[in-house]
């Protein structure tokens, strides 16, 4: 793992949260893209060399909105970036870590995800972030 590629902050009103964060950071988001697979529409902000994502739920059987539901608006996830990530996974397998997905699969932001369930970390959801090449 080469740096914290971003910190995922699960909100229940992206239009609300967007403008506490741009009032927060003096800057507007730079991103907003939805990922209709997670049934999720997020926005990104750039604070210095960091990156908050910000995600709403687009339907109550989202991940999202399932954690909403059952822990309250926060911090959803700390991201990762890596510079192999089907390697990482295999790495991480072998050394015990409980996958949420054997395969990587497209996300937002031009990335290639996979996440370590919270249950072999700590309590924290992990996501694995490769940049797309394609």
């Amino acid at each position: 793992m080469r740096k914290i590629e971003h910190i995922g902050i699960a909100v229940k009103n992206l239009e609300e949260a967007n403008k506490t964060y741009a009032s927060l950071f003096g800057a507007e988001a730079y991103k907003q893209e939805g990922v209709e697979s997670e049934g999720v529409i997020t926005s990104f902000f750039q604070v210095g060399p960091n990156k908050i994502e910000l995600l709403e739920g687009t339907n109550p059987d989202s991940p999202i909105s399932k954690f909403i539901a059952k822990r309250g608006e926060g911090i959803h996830h700390i991201a990762f970036d890596v510079e192999d990530i089907e390697a990482e996974i295999e790495r991480l397998k072998g050394e015990g870590f409980i996958l949420l997905n054997e395969q990587p699969k497209f996300g937002a932001d031009n990335k290639l995800v996979a996440f370590l369930h919270p249950k072999s970390s700590h309590g924290v959801l992990v996501e694995l972030c490769q940049e797309r090449q394609d």
